[in-house]
């Protein structure tokens, strides 16, 4: 299969990752790039994304796998259709063939944004800081069970935090994405839970990049 490393920005985070299939399968089909389709009872077109995002996350590394039916299409070509029946905040940055197997995908880069309407609070830089210096952190995770306990320490490969500006203090960290996996969105629950007088307004996050476990960039 060949794969699209694509960015969801802006307006296009509130859209769902089943939806987001959607809008891909229809931006094939309007740019005139048939996709071959699944065999079996309830054929459906190949195409799948790697690793979904939750909503309200932006992205600049998305991946897709997808197959087209018929002549080859040069893939700087696949890259221009597409991108002009996409919605806006959907870009197709590349197509290429072979794309790295996906059960080496190991990491993100991941920033998280902690939004002060006030000010960044004294001490919070710092703060922040040893906080992620802990030998344990327990924050709670989303599983098909319920909600579940999960120490993210040993998910975190590498963590700085700095201040952007006088309102956004920035968590930027590789953390693991896969096998075990941990969300962005658990650093600022970190920060919420241990932290109280520091819970930010408002957070955001934006997965950076991806890496194989030798933390080279994953394609």
């Amino acid at each position: 299969m060949a794969r699209l490393l694509f960015e969801k920005t802006r307006k296009s985070v509130w859209i769902s990752h089943l939806d987001l299939m959607r809008l891909f399968q229809r931006a094939f089909k309007r740019a005139d790039l048939p996709l071959t389709h699944t065999q079996g009872f309830n054929p459906r077109p190949s195409v799948s994304i790697a690793l979904p995002l939750s909503v309200g996350v932006e992205s600049e590394c998305e991946l897709l796998d997808f197959n087209l039916d018929g002549e080859a299409v040069p893939m700087e070509q696949i890259v221009d259709k597409l991108n002009l029946t996409l919605v806006e905040g959907v870009r197709v940055r590349e197509a290429y063939e072979k794309g790295s197997k996906l059960r080496d995908l190991a990491f993100m880069n991941c920033h998280v944004f902690l939004n002060y309407d006030s000010g960044v609070p004294d001490g919070a830089f710092k703060a922040i800081t040893n906080l992620f210096n802990s030998e344990s952190l327990m924050v709670e995770k989303k599983s098909k069970n319920g909600y579940v306990e999960q120490d993210i320490i040993p998910m975190i490969r590498s963590l700085s935090v700095f201040r952007e500006n006088e309102k956004v203090v920035v968590i930027d960290a590789v953390i693991a994405c896969q096998n075990p996996s941990m969300n962005p969105v658990q650093l600022s629950q970190a920060v919420e839970r241990y932290l109280p007088d520091l819970k930010p307004d408002h957070v955001c996050c934006r997965r950076i990049e991806i890496f194989d476990h030798a933390l080279n960039v994953f394609r």
